[in-house]
């Protein structure tokens, strides 16, 4: 036989192999290559919200007397950009109460009262455990699988080695989705039949991330209301089977849609009192023009923002720089 038959023959055999081997793996190992999640910032991100604010405002600052109407048109322009009644009223009161001789000073004293309900706030990410677990919940349609993928890449792309856990058992099309998006980032899978217990997809997640050495395990969770008690139920069994298989949750967090605006309090409200929070992933602030829910959350209930989503792309979950966020909403001020 001639030496280049007997070559190609070998590279085919060898191509066939190799793929044989490759569809044999369990389908939680297949990964593709890492996405590289670039610096972004969120200039230009929030620009609805940026000019609902910006437009009520300008117009605003730009009379002359600081009268009762001046301080009236401030809170309803911030009431108006979802900042919450509770927080617009304080604000302007500790605003109003400084005194400030002219617009532009009651702008600036503006500017340092929204950065002061950001000031206490812990914005980093515990991922110390063996392996650290995330435990990520939402309501239906807040964009929680997608976000799931994008946190999984910019975790990957900071060194840690991630995996997921799709213990969404009951949407058809969920495993498919986190799937997907793994594909996508580079991150690997374990997942259940359709029906079976949310629990314990996450335990086979939590023990899969140990047997094969990753650092960060984060459970995808069913799309709930929060107002369904016996779903509710089922997160507090998630957690408690996590918590009795020596996986401490060190981030729970709450996928919230900055869209729904201040609807988004009462869901901050149930799910803290059904499994505890740690943090919010505010997605969707790009399309709205309602960005002031995020001083709305943190004043009201405490509960710090720790990623914003701004776009499609994996890049566009950013963490949330307060002092960054403040000079976008107030740029056309």
């Amino acid at each position: 036989m001639e030496p280049v038959l007997l070559v190609v023959i070998a590279v085919v055999v060898l191509l066939v192999a190799g793929f044989l081997f490759y569809r044999q793996r369990p389908d939680g190992d297949r990964q593709t290559a890492a996405v590289k999640v670039g610096p972004r910032t969120i200039e230009g991100r929030i620009s609805k919200s940026r000019a609902a604010l910006g437009q009520s405002l300008r117009n605003l600052f730009g009379r002359g007397a600081l009268d009762d109407e001046f301080w009236q048109s401030m809170e309803e322009a911030l009431i108006a950009a979802d900042v919450g009644l509770a927080a617009s009223t304080g604000i302007v009161e500790r605003v109003r109460r400084q005194k400030p001789e002219d617009p532009a000073g009651a702008r600036s004293l503006l500017d340092t009262e929204l950065r002061s309900v950001f000031d206490s706030a812990d914005r980093s990410v515990d991922l110390e455990g063996d392996p650290a677990v995330v435990l990520v919940v939402g309501v239906n349609g807040s964009g929680k699988t997608t976000s799931i993928a994008k946190l999984a890449g910019r975790m990957l792309a900071d060194g840690h080695q991630p995996l997921l856990a799709a213990a969404d058992t009951f949407r058809a099309a969920a495993d498919t989705q986190l799937r997907t998006w793994a594909d996508r980032v580079g991150v690997p899978v374990v997942g259940g039949r359709e029906g079976s217990d949310p629990a314990a997809v996450a335990f086979d997640g939590l023990s899969a991330a140990r047997a094969r050495g990753k650092d960060v395990v984060i459970v995808d969770t069913a799309g709930r209301l929060h107002s369904k008690q016996n779903l509710m139920e089922e997160l507090r069994k998630i957690r408690r089977v996590l918590e009795r298989e020596g996986g401490r949750i060190t981030e729970s967090l709450l996928v919230l849609d900055a869209t729904g605006g201040q609807n988004g309090i009462a869901q901050v409200r149930e799910f803290g009192q059904a499994i505890g929070l740690t943090g919010i992933i505010l997605t969707k602030l790009d399309g709205t023009a309602r960005g002031g829910i995020v001083v709305a959350v943190e004043n009201e209930l405490g509960v710090p923002v720790k990623f914003i989503g701004v776009g499609e792309q994996v890049e566009d979950l950013m963490p949330f720089e307060p002092d960054a966020f403040v000079d976008e909403l107030l740029a056309d001020a």
